[in-house]
């Protein structure tokens, strides 16, 4: 099998896997005061430490969490309390939907607009912050079309004009794939495990030690308080594993796969590429214009080999929302195919993926004359 899914999930990695069984047999509470919950506890402080600096300078601290869909809420339910918030059209949904939320919690939400390659418009972005938003988020990577918003300069121009706003931004897409480190002006950072080769089940919200998080779940005042609910440390170590394995050779990683890419689209014949130039080389947007892309999605199945077609949190919804924002007509969102690569992935794979692609919009162009 050929599987060029990675955006929505990603292969868990056989050594992150092996190195966490380890705690199949230490399944102690690191909540315990008896020595073993006590090293439990020390090894998530360990693993936690571990996983902020590949990603943050010192004054962050990561708060476990379940995934990123909780990371994000998290944020955006802690900070965003009062006048406006402001995020952007191409965010996920774990974004989108708790800002439409907001609306219930009388904070008025403002959406910018998208450019065509689903990078946010940022001055229509700085053009609704004004004195009274409380909150902004943007996403890092969009997770539809790979376009790569510079998020430390715009969080820089956010708080120029607003000092006092709290800016968060999703990096699940861009954690472990995207050479970057967090600027100063960003308060929140939304991470996720499953994306990089860990398990299901696990994420981490990167948050400035000195912002104030009101919980999101209540309880036994895990996570120093910030997040209830035993630990998953299971999860965490095979989360800290794969992120060791990716940060080993990020960089090498990100311009293996900008090759990969580059090699991808030279092979394309017939269809649209969404993806801009200077998105991330793991996800590739393309349109076969008037095709259903769902139906090319299940002939590619069939050839074993394993696409998306945008979104899986949004594969209920006709079209896709973000790519809708990004003004393309009804016959492009149709026929929309996203592809997402991982660091393992193969030119071979990419070669056979795209030659399969082009005889696929060929052969049901042909029948649909």
């Amino acid at each position: 099998m050929i599987y060029l899914d990675n955006a929505a999930t990603t292969k868990p990695n056989d050594e992150a896997v092996k190195f966490a069984l380890k705690y199949t047999e230490d399944y102690f509470n690191p909540s315990a005061l008896y020595k073993q919950g006590i090293k439990l506890k020390s090894f998530l402080t360990e693993a936690a430490d571990y996983i902020t600096k590949t990603i943050a300078p010192s004054g962050y601290e990561c708060v476990f969490v379940s995934c990123g869909s909780e990371a994000d809420n998290t944020a955006i339910f802690s900070s965003a309390k009062r006048g406006n918030a402001v995020t952007t059209s191409g965010e996920h949904a774990a974004v989108y939907e708790p800002f439409l939320a907001l609306k219930q919690r009388e904070v008025e939400t403002r959406f910018a607009a998208l450019n065509k390659d689903g990078s946010v418009n940022v001055e229509h972005l700085l053009s609704l912050v004004d004195d009274k938003t409380s909150f902004v988020s943007v996403v890092h990577v969009n997770n539809e079309t790979g376009a790569i918003n510079d998020v430390n300069a715009i969080a820089a121009l956010v708080k120029k004009k607003a000092p006092k706003t709290i800016f968060h931004s999703d990096g699940v897409q861009a954690y472990g794939k995207i050479p970057f480190t967090i600027g100063d002006n960003i308060d929140y950072y939304s991470i996720s495990a499953h994306k990089i080769g860990g398990m299901k089940g696990t994420g981490a919200l990167i948050k400035k030690k000195k912002i104030c998080l009101h919980p999101l779940i209540y309880g036994g005042g895990q996570e120093n308080g910030m997040r209830s609910g035993t630990e998953n440390v299971f999860g965490i170590a095979c989360f800290y594993k794969a992120a060791e394995l990716k940060y080993s050779d990020v960089v090498g990683n990100f311009e293996k796969v900008k090759g990969l890419k580059k090699t991808f689209l030279s092979k394309l014949d017939g269809v649209t590429v969404i993806s801009g130039e200077n998105a991330s080389p793991y996800i590739v947007s393309l349109s076969a214009d008037g095709l259903k892309g769902e139906v090319l999605q299940h002939i590619l199945e069939e050839k074993d080999i394993i696409v998306g077609t945008g979104s899986a949190c949004s594969s209920r919804n006709h079209y896709s929302r973000v790519l809708k924002e990004c003004g393309y007509s009804s016959g492009v969102l149709e026929g929309v195919l996203r592809i997402s690569f991982a660091s393992d992935t193969t030119e071979k794979e990419v070669l056979t993926a795209a030659e399969a692609i082009n005889s696929a919009t060929q052969n049901l162009r042909k029948i649909m004359k």
